[in-house]
């Protein structure tokens, strides 16, 4: 759909709607009309591993920036390429991610029956060195390729400073940021190397936390220059190393903003200090807008046209995917969100789509 043309070109024939479905990566469930859940955790026993009719029907109404797949959408080699044929031939042109960072949160390293290369984890690779990080991350991007993913939600770019920490543990490199960093950029580019897209995370950070995101609130108490002394760093040297894509964590930092407002949802956070400070200039995607940290406290509508008010350019996983793009297309349409604003965020999408 956009191969050929500039993003400017890309988004000058794309209606409303199809700008605001560009701001959302939404999991198939989303797109497929006979599925209704509450929660997440409803969604394995459906087993969604095919494109139906009424998901193109879905998708021709609500069409969608990108479709994130997990383990339960993955049988083998020969369904998972036939389904993300499928999906990329979905209105839209949706980028097909995955998280595969190695280690536990691998969708197809865990599943058995495929043969590629396994790791324990980020931080047992990072003892054997950044050459092995480097050759580590183009063995996951040659056969996310080859499936046919475009974007990887990997680096974790957290450092794990907290033994508390009930989330990111060994998916981290390392306990100290300046052992992490390099590691961090070295990932990058061997995913780049690969023709897939990478994705630091989670900033600001979310390694000196207690709580898990995903069930519900979570803090740290650090302010800037704490951050910017320890968390910053391997998010810096990722930047440097030309990390296309950065995704916000749902940890609010109150020593930052003065408020409990999630980062994912917070302009001092991503306006200020991922765009300013740190001089970033690629996509901003929020962490899932499902999980329990935005979910208890906000509506799928508003979570979204919050998160984009906010700074951040695609929107992950809302709970209610047409509530939500009936919230931003309702806001652009009431002037709460400007068409130049949406504009912006849809040239960094078509970016990614066009490189």
């Amino acid at each position: 759909m956009f191969a050929e043309r500039s993003p400017e070109a890309s988004l000058s024939a794309l209606s409303l709607r199809d700008k605001v479905g560009q701001l959302f990566i939404v999991r198939p469930e989303a797109l497929e009309p006979s599925i209704r859940y509450e929660s997440d955790a409803e969604l394995p026993p459906y087993r969604l591993q095919a494109v139906s009719d009424g998901m193109r029907a879905r998708a021709r109404e609500y069409p969608a920036g990108g479709v994130l797949l997990y383990g339960h959408n993955i049988l083998d080699e020969k369904q998972l390429k036939a389904f993300l044929k499928d999906l990329r031939a979905l209105p839209g042109a949706p980028l097909l991610c995955i998280d595969e960072e190695g280690g536990r949160v691998s969708r197809i390293a865990g599943n058995p029956a495929f043969d590629v290369p396994r790791y324990e984890s980020m931080a047992a690779l990072a003892k054997a060195g950044e050459q092995a990080v480097y050759e580590a991350a183009c063995a996951i991007g040659a056969y996310l390729r080859r499936y046919g993913f475009d974007l990887d939600f990997a680096p974790v770019a957290d450092v794990n400073t907290n033994p508390d920490n009930i989330v990111i543990g060994t998916r981290a490199f390392s306990t100290d940021p300046a052992t992490a960093a390099p590691l961090v950029a070295a990932y990058v580019r061997g995913l780049s190397e690969a023709g897939v897209l990478g994705c630091l995370k989670h900033f600001p950070g979310h390694g000196d936390t207690r709580a898990d995101t995903h069930l519900g609130f979570a803090s740290t108490v650090k302010d800037w220059p704490g951050m910017d002394a320890c968390e910053m760093i391997p998010f810096r040297a990722g930047i440097a190393a030309g990390a296309p894509l950065v995704m916000t964590a749902h940890v609010a930092a109150p020593a930052v903003t003065g408020s409990d407002v999630p980062a994912s949802l917070s302009p001092v956070l991503l306006a200020d200090k991922l765009r300013g400070e740190l001089g970033f200039t690629g996509a901003i995607v929020t962490d899932g807008l499902e999980m329990g940290a935005v979910r208890e406290r906000y509506g799928s509508a508003e979570a979204a046209v919050a998160a984009l008010q906010a700074g951040a350019d695609l929107l992950l996983c809302p709970q209610d995917y047409c509530a939500a793009f009936d919230g931003v297309l309702d806001a652009v349409q009431d002037g709460r969100i400007s068409e130049a604003r949406l504009d912006a965020s849809v040239r960094r999408i078509l970016a990614l789509k066009i490189r």
